[in-house]
């Protein structure tokens, strides 16, 4: 947590007449945009208006959450965001620890004269002017309500903070199953239900959005889903003809390493998709116990995050990419 000093120095920025951005991380996911959602409507609360800041679009299945809609998607309109970036006294950059995560915020961001506030759990954090970094956490939207806490502001929690920080943190533990996932985790989440969060509601508004090119895309990987490193690691894939096919819109393959994970004995998954419009793979590691993707990650494939969870780049081909991978994962002594 930020110190009392710098707890202090932040209290005195957050007044009305200072111009506040909240941004996050390239591809928003549901603990990038419950976080900022979520303190978006905590400085309301306190009856300060910040602007959220996107690189781009998000999935179709985060936008019920209060406000999603007012999202300010930097590829749609980059002079309005840029403006506000530049003209900011005070930017919050949630879940993300490096300017070069923000897509083409990064350069508007490292050149604002903004003071520059992080909240954020994944490893490695460059500099900001104050930075709450704390990798044992399991999501960002957990940290914003130990922000708010630490703010002596937990009377503000409403309606809307507690189901944008409900949903962040329910996604980003996957269902609250991973390790990461702690007592204090379950505590808050009892906090948010109590403050307004329904489980049922939020659940069924976030993962119950099934369309049927996501179901179509996910019986296709299923059927070819191969084991390596004597049944340890699940490899799966998508081509971009294959994405095209069936109607890909963003968000449709979230959750798909996951069914790799799944598999009795496997302890690494990692799921390769070719972009849509551009020349590279996107990557997504998953991993149980002690195997470290995200070492393994900024190791070979330009990316990183955390010890079971990171993400990953290549540009070679889909399978020169896999078969890269696969002998790479088979030097790979902690599986």
């Amino acid at each position: 947590m930020f110190t009392p000093a710098e707890l202090l120095e932040i209290n005195k920025l957050l007044t009305p007449e200072h111009k506040i951005v909240i941004l996050t991380h390239y591809n928003p996911d549901g603990d990038a945009i419950g976080s900022s959602l979520g303190l978006k409507h905590y400085l309301k609360a306190k009856g300060i208006h910040a602007e959220v800041i996107v690189p781009n679009d998000f999935p179709k299945f985060l936008k019920w959450m209060p406000e999603a809609k007012k999202v300010l998607i930097a590829d749609y309109k980059r002079k309005v965001a840029s403006d506000l970036i530049y003209d900011a006294d005070v930017i919050f950059c949630l879940d993300f620890n490096a300017p070069s995560r923000i897509g083409i915020l990064g350069d508007w961001l490292t050149n604002s004269r903004a003071k520059k506030i992080l909240i954020d759990h994944h490893q490695q954090p460059e500099k900001f002017d104050f930075v709450y970094s704390d990798t044992v956490i399991p999501a960002t939207c957990q940290m914003v309500y130990h922000f708010i806490e630490a703010m002596n502001d937990e009377n503000l929690v409403n309606n809307d903070i507690a189901e944008c920080l409900y949903t962040g943190i329910m996604t980003d533990t996957g269902g609250f199953r991973f390790r990461s996932t702690s007592a204090t985790t379950h505590r808050i989440i009892a906090n948010l239900i109590e403050h307004g969060a329904d489980p049922a509601m939020i659940t069924s508004n976030t993962w119950d959005t099934n369309t049927v090119s996501r179901l179509h895309l996910l019986a296709l990987i299923l059927g070819r889903i191969e084991v390596v490193k004597d049944g340890k690691v699940a490899v799966l894939y998508l081509t971009r003809e294959e994405l095209k096919e069936y109607g890909f819109q963003k968000g449709d393959t979230e959750g798909f390493v996951n069914y790799g994970l799944s598999i009795l004995g496997v302890k690494m998954a990692a799921f390769f998709m070719e972009d849509l419009y551009e020349d590279f793979i996107k990557i997504s590691f998953r991993s149980k116990d002690d195997m470290d993707v995200n070492q393994f990650s900024r190791k070979y494939f330009n990316g990183g995050g955390h010890i079971n969870a990171a993400g990953g780049k290549s540009y070679e081909s889909l399978q020169g990419t896999i078969e890269t991978f696969k002998v790479k994962i088979e030097g790979e002594e902690s599986l």
